[in-house]
C-alpha cells in the first residue's frame, strides 16, 4: 500500500496564483462533470485515462490530483506512486471542499 500525500483546499488556494509549470493540477473527474465547473488552471484527465497517460507525466513535476470529493484522487495518487511517480498530492475534499471554502469555480 501507498501512503497518499495530501494538501488541503487552504494551501492550494494560496499556491495557485503563482503555480510553477513543473505543478500540474489535474481534475480526474468525467468531462461531464467538469462542465459543471472546475478550479482554475486545471487540466482534465479522467480517473479511467490516468493508467494510458502514466508516461506523459515526469518524476521532477508535481502533480496536485483532485475529483468531487478526493476518492477518485486519491486513486490517481496510489496508481501513480505504484508506478514509480510519487510526487503527488491529492486535495484534501476534493472540488466539493473548495466550493464549500468559498474559493472560485470556473
Amino acid at each position: 500500500m501507498y501512503s497518499i500525500k495530501e494538501i488541503d483546499v487552504n494551501e492550494l488556494n494560496q499556491q495557485i496564483e503563482s503555480l510553477p509549470d513543473n505543478v500540474k493540477l489535474i481534475d480526474v473527474r468525467t468531462p461531464a462533470e467538469v462542465a459543471r465547473g472546475k478550479i482554475a488552471g486545471s487540466e482534465n484527465l479522467p480517473l479511467h485515462v490516468i493508467p494510458l497517460k502514466v508516461n506523459d507525466f515526469d518524476n521532477d513535476d508535481k502533480i496536485i490530483f483532485y475529483c468531487q470529493t478526493g476518492a477518485r484522487s486519491a486513486q490517481a495518487c496510489a496508481f501513480m506512486a505504484s508506478k514509480g511517480i510519487d510526487n503527488v498530492y491529492n486535495l484534501r475534499g476534493g472540488i466539493v471542499t473548495w466550493a464549500q471554502m468559498g474559493f472560485p469555480i470556473t
